[in-house]
This record gives structure tokens, C-alpha cells and sequence, in this order.
């Protein structure tokens, strides 16, 4: 709930972030060309993650770098799909945001139709820090078993698995099928994909361990070859991607009850969290003035951030509150704070 402080306070850092917003756009006409910006920065980003893939196939590159080149340019992608599910590119041109839309989910396949993710997106605004935001519960915000949760983390199929009876009796409206549908096809090749790897190498594990000769016949060790090279340029780098997003911003974000702008995120910039920042483009330090003005596109979220972080800690705002990890995202309120 929000009191008539809390009002006040919310209206002061909104007002100060729009005004940073406007004297940065005032300094750098350019800024004003946000379609042109956004798709440029999304093609760049397909083309980086392309060309990375393609350097690693002809053996330029080893596949650990690889990996973590391509996961950096699927981080900048994520950032596009965000944007353009509050509308801030192409919004009167529907056969140009569809292609965004489109382009931005095959070099992130981990992720649900951002068409469906619109959706949850939108209602995560309406509904953070309750039992309602699934976008959230889905990556782990929340859970007490810190086992759990770094398992939600991973792998987000398995996790909605397990927690589709606790989500049933939860979530309102929520319909397992209709989430897992809205993986077709894209996220259902991934995990496909993931599966097939570990078994098929599982299996030679075990069968090496145990000196067992295992016959395979030449298709699928043909087979074999291709998908180990889709993990390598493909999968993996998305799984990088995602499970540092999800550890983040399942961090960051408080759980269990109607909090009001000024308690739904903490700002989290710690130096223990800056290797899974740089595959989340910044988000932890940056996300909670997104909440506050959700219609800005995230490159000027960067560059206002370190004036508008100031702020946000002279108001308030808790920073790397990492005690509330261990209690399950719960904002605990300090004795200081009464």
C-alpha cells in the first residue's frame, strides 16, 4: 500500500528520471530516431550472433568463446524484446515489430513466444511482489529451497513441471498448456535439444566408465555431430543468457505482498553479481528505474543510471539487500525503519 509519503516520494523519483530522460534526448538529437535505434541494435545483434557462430564452424574461435560472445549479443537482443513489449519501436508498423518480435526470439529460443510473454510482461507491472506475478514465480522469485530455485533458474520447463500444482491453486487464470504452448516451436527445440545432449553423452559416460562398447550407427553419430555444434552456437550461449538473467532478476525483486514502486525492487550492483550482469546487460543496477518509468528504451535507462541510482538511494531505495535472497525475496523491515 502506499501512503500519502510514499506518494510523494514515487512522484519525486518519476519526475527526476523523466527529466534526466529529456536532457540526455535535448543533448543527443539522434536519440530521437528510437525506431531506427532499436532496429539497428537488434540487427547488430542477430548479425554478431551469427557471425559468431559462423567463426566458431570454420574453427576460428574455440567454442568457449563462442559461447560467451553469442550469449553477450543475445543479452543486447533480450533488451529489444523488452522494449518492444511496451511498444517503443515500430508501434504503428505492425509488419516491422513482428519482425523484431520474431527476430528476437530465435537467438533467445529459451524463451516463450515474447508475443505470449507480452502478456505476462504487462501483468507483472500490475501485480510485482504478489503471488499473481507468474513472469517472475517462473524464474524463481520467491522460493525458499534454494535448491529449487537454482534449479528454476536452469531449466524453466522442469521447474514449471514441478510447480504446476502449487501455480494451479495460485495463479489465477494460470493454464499449464497454454504456457507450455507458448514454446511452440522454438523453446520446445531447445529443450529437445538439451535433452537429447545430455542422454546420448550420459550414456557414453557411463558406458566408458564401465569399459562397455556401444555400437552407435553412423546417422546418428552424424546426428551427433550437428547437435553438438547447435549447443555450441545456439543453445548454450542462451542457457548462459537466461540463467544469469534469472538469477538477477529473481534477486532483485521482493515477494509476498502488494508492495507499493518504492518496495517492489531493490537496486543490485554488487561486485559478486557483476559476471552475471554483463550477460544481462546491466540489468540488476538498471531495472528498478524501469519500474518507475516503464515506457524508456533500456540504452537510456544505462546512460541515466548512475545519476538516477543516486537518488534512489537518497529516497530510499534499498541497495544490494542480499539478506532477502535467503529469505525468500521477503522485505524485511529493519529496526531503523520501525
Amino acid at each position: 500500500m502506499q501512503n500519502n509519503q510514499d506518494r510523494k516520494v514515487i512522484r519525486e523519483i518519476v519526475s527526476y528520471i523523466k527529466s534526466q530522460e529529456s536532457d540526455l534526448r535535448s543533448r543527443v538529437p539522434f536519440l530521437a530516431q528510437q525506431n531506427t535505434l532499436g532496429l539497428t541494435i537488434l540487427l547488430l545483434s542477430v548479425l554478431g550472433f551469427v557471425a559468431t557462430g559462423v567463426l566458431y564452424f570454420y574453427a576460428v574461435i574455440p567454442a568457449w568463446l563462442c559461447i560467451v560472445v553469442a550469449a553477450l549479443f543475445a543479452s543486447i537482443a533480450h533488451e529489444i524484446e523488452h522494449d518492444l513489449i511496451h511498444q517503443l519501436y515500430f508501434k504503428s508498423n505492425a509488419a516491422m515489430y513482428n519482425f523484431m518480435m520474431f527476430m528476437v526470439w530465435v537467438i533467445r529460443p529459451n524463451t516463450i513466444s515474447p508475443w505470449y510473454r507480452k502478456n505476462i510482461h504487462l501483468n507483472h507491472h500490475k501485480t510485482s511482489g504478489t503471488s499473481q506475478d507468474i513472469e517472475e514465480r517462473l524464474v524463481g522469485n520467491g522460493i525458499k529451497s534454494h535448491a529449487l530455485r537454482f534449479l528454476v533458474i536452469c531449466d524453466g520447463l522442469l521447474g514449471l513441471i514441478i510447480r504446476n500444482k502449487q501455480f494451479s491453486r495460485e495463479i489465477k487464470g494460470y493454464q499449464f498448456f497454454s504456457l507450455f504452448n507458448a514454446g511452440l516451436p522454438l523453446t520446445t527445440v531447445y529443450y529437445m535439444l538439451i535433452y537429447v545432449f545430455l542422454l546420448f553423452h550420459g550414456v557414453n559416460f557411463i558406458a566408458e566408465s564401465a569399459t562397455i562398447a556401444i555400437n552407435y550407427p553412423v546417422w546418428l553419430l552424424n546426428l551427433m555431430q550437428w547437435v553438438n555444434f547447435i549447443m555450441v552456437v545456439w543453445v548454450v550461449p542462451s542457457f548462459l543468457r537466461a540463467a544469469c538473467l534469472n538469477f538477477v532478476t529473481s534477486s532483485m525483486h521482493y515477494y509476498g505482498a502488494a508492495f507499493n514502486l518504492i518496495k517492489q525492487t531493490q537496486v543490485l550492483n554488487h561486485w559478486a553479481y557483476l559476471p552475471f550482469q554483463a550477460f544481462c546487460c546491466n540489468f540488476g543496477n538498471t531495472h528498478t528505474i524501469h519500474h518507475f518509468v516503464p515506457n524508456q528504451p533500456f540504452y537510456i535507462r544505462q546512460l541515466i543510471s548512475k545519476k538516477v541510482n543516486q537518488l534512489l538511494k537518497d529516497k530510499g531505495i534499498r541497495f544490494n539487500d542480499l539478506a532477502s535472497i535467503s529469505s525468500a525475496n521477503r522485505y524485511q523491515t529493519s529496526q531503523a525503519e520501525g
